[in-house]
């Protein structure tokens, strides 16, 4: 059974696969200072709360917050007596056409690979994260670029915390464009400033890559299903995007 980890900057998930299904995931906050007990009490906890028995033979695990692998390296050794893979641009077998490849989180190489092998090339691959980013996968399935935008946690989070009159709010479609208090009005803004801001870069994006086929745009991350209804350009929300791609990299290293 495969154990597929993706560290991101706000969660931390684990998938278990067996076979080619995914037969369960769980997250929990990301934490630079989590130790190798805590990991083990977290996945044990819920994997055999859920009835895996099973045992894990091999773990492979995208990350973009290095400050982690130390413990959670341990983790994966000492609780589960595998060594874990660290996924890295050298182990994918996709063209990078950036000046400095290195410098790609493994994230979006991942979901490059998700692409090819679910989906189809060109596409764009919106990630709602921490941050969301803005994937191309040009013919062939070359990654060519894209762009970075702060997370709307991140946005909320920096308003109310520059301005001392306005709260901390939750993310929420509101029923009016015209907000009538603070909150609403507040609502308003972030919502459909966001959507906004996703429909331009996109149409730029589309645009720019001057594609004769259709493009593929394809969202991801905790809160795609939130805006799609709104962002008409959006043809498809998949949430295990970064775990399937998991996956199919472990399945072409292992071929």
């Amino acid at each position: 059974m495969l154990l597929a980890i993706d560290i991101g900057n706000t969660n931390t998930v684990f998938a278990l696969f067996k076979k080619d299904q995914m037969i369960g995931a769980w997250r929990c906050v990301t934490s630079v200072t989590k130790t190798a007990d805590e990991y083990a009490a977290f996945f044990y906890g819920l994997s055999n709360a859920y009835g895996y028995k099973d045992s894990i033979t091999d773990i492979i695990i995208s990350s973009v917050v290095p400050e982690t692998h130390m413990h959670m390296r341990q983790f994966c050794q000492s609780y589960l007596k595998s060594t874990p893979l660290f996924i890295t641009q050298d182990l994918l077998d996709i063209q990078v056409d950036l000046e400095r490849p290195d410098e790609i989180g493994a994230d979006r190489l991942v979901n490059t690979i998700a692409v090819i092998e679910y989906y189809q090339s060109p596409a764009i691959v919106i990630d709602f994260g921490t941050a969301t980013t803005f994937d191309v996968i040009g013919r062939g399935g070359h990654y060519k670029g894209g762009s970075i935008a702060p997370g709307i946690n991140l946005s909320v989070g920096a308003l109310a915390q520059a301005a001392s009159k306005l709260p901390k709010i939750s993310i929420k479609k509101p029923e009016k464009i015209i907000g009538t208090d603070t909150v609403s009005a507040m609502q308003s803004g972030v919502y459909w400033g966001y959507v906004g801001l996703i429909e331009g870069i996109l149409q730029r994006t589309i645009t720019e890559m001057n594609e004769n086929d259709d493009i593929l745009v394809l969202a991801t991350g905790g809160l795609a299903g939130t805006f799609k209804d709104d962002v008409r350009l959006i043809n498809k929300v998949d949430n295990d995007l970064t775990l399937k791609g998991l996956y199919s990299v472990f399945k072409k290293l292992k071929t």
